[in-house]
């Protein structure tokens, strides 16, 4: 019976600050931790998002692409689904959300994930254009960014949810992305007007946190130099 009250996460958004972008798992081995997740290829290769254990990456140029057993990342969050239903909304504006799920899961000192599946408005998403090695910083990657924009789209949002003190090993609250029913549109979510669907929550009491040890860049690293958070917020 698989674990559905972990919470897997490979690597950290901090590595990703000096431009450790060097793949580090496979697609494979993070599907053994789970069904369902997010994150970015190596050298920033998009963005992955794994629904119902099939992983799907959208690209630079806005393509959705099956992800191959052997591809690598960075970084990744997966589980196991085991979603319960929250609520139902009606016309809900993506400012008003984060409030109204905190004030319902009261899991603000917990790990837990967000699945909403309905119509979006509004919906603009990002992808970032691989890069190759020497790498640069997260920041000067992540300004090669393409934007998508879908005035209307039904598909499913997944985000993450991380307490504030883990932020850096995280994205410190939400951290989303987005498929379209059609899979021929998502990527990591911008921003929203408003969303008609149901949205469901899993939360996790455990975090399996594991670090790219193999990589000699990433264990010869000093992050002290780094400004994680400031680099972080930046490009979330």
């Amino acid at each position: 019976m698989s674990n559905t009250t972990t919470l897997y996460q490979h690597g950290t958004l901090a590595l990703l600050v000096p431009g450790l972008l060097d793949g580090t798992i496979t697609m494979q081995d993070l599907l053994a931790h789970g069904d369902t997740g997010i994150g970015t290829g190596e050298g920033l290769d998009g963005e992955l998002i794994i629904l119902e254990g099939t992983p799907y990456q959208v690209d630079s140029h806005g393509q959705v692409n099956l992800v191959s057993a052997d591809f690598t990342l960075p970084f990744a969050n997966s589980h196991f689904a085991a979603y319960q239903p929250l609520m139902t909304v009606e016309n809900a504006r993506q400012a008003d959300l984060p409030a109204q799920i905190m004030a319902e899961t009261r899991s603000a000192n917990t790990f837990f994930s967000v699945k909403i599946t309905g119509t979006f408005t509004q919906m603009r998403t990002r992808a970032v254009q691989k890069s190759a090695q020497p790498y640069q910083s997260l920041a000067k990657t992540a300004a090669t960014q393409r934007i998508f924009t879908r005035e209307t789209v039904t598909g499913t949002l997944l985000s993450y949810y991380s307490p504030q003190i883990f932020d850096g090993v995280a994205v410190g609250g939400f951290h989303s992305h987005f498929m379209s029913a059609d899979h021929d549109f998502g990527g990591h979510i911008l921003d929203f007007a408003t969303v008609d669907g149901e949205i469901t929550w899993q939360q996790f009491d455990s975090l399996a946190q594991h670090l790219p040890t193999q990589s000699a860049a990433y264990m010869a690293h000093d992050f002290s130099q780094d400004d994680i958070l400031g680099a972080i917020h930046q490009a979330e």
